[in-house]
């Protein structure tokens, strides 16, 4: 198959796919007569769980790492456990922190009270102007 039909089938912009294989994630596809790639079931597979992998956000480092275990199936597995586990700390780190960006927000949306007809009185608003200024003041001290 050709790139655009590979992109196609996995939902893998024609860009990634190019930069996937210039970063040896997936391999050089033979090529045509008319110079156009072309791709075979194993691109498919690969490109499928390069997709996979990138949906559980792992950076691409691990994902290497993960299609060299692919690669090797024989290969002690504890490394696989381990890079999981390093991945899910991030995400749990991801987490926490978006607990509190969620608990700051919902103190700023606290700061609205009632219906208000214009943006001059709007405690969301104040607060963001009141934060901003601080932030600015804080900069200028250090110099």
């Amino acid at each position: 198959m050709q790139i655009k039909e590979l992109a196609r089938a996995t939902g893998v912009e024609v860009e990634t796919i190019r930069y996937y294989e210039k970063q040896g994630l997936l391999p050089a596809p033979a090529r045509r007569d008319n110079g156009y790639r072309d791709y075979a079931a194993e691109h498919l597979e690969r490109l499928s769980f390069i997709r996979h992998c990138r949906a559980l956000d792992m950076p691409l480092a691990d994902v290497q790492r993960l299609l060299s275990f692919v690669d090797a199936p024989l290969a002690d597995c504890r490394d696989v456990d381990r890079l999981v586990d390093e991945q899910l700390a991030r995400v749990r780190a991801r987490l926490k922190s978006m607990r509190v960006l969620e608990k700051q927000l919902l103190q700023l949306r606290a700061r609205c009270s009632g219906p208000h007809d214009h943006t001059g009185h709007c405690g969301i608003l104040d607060e963001l102007v009141s934060a901003a200024q601080g932030e600015a003041r804080a900069g200028t001290t250090g110099t």
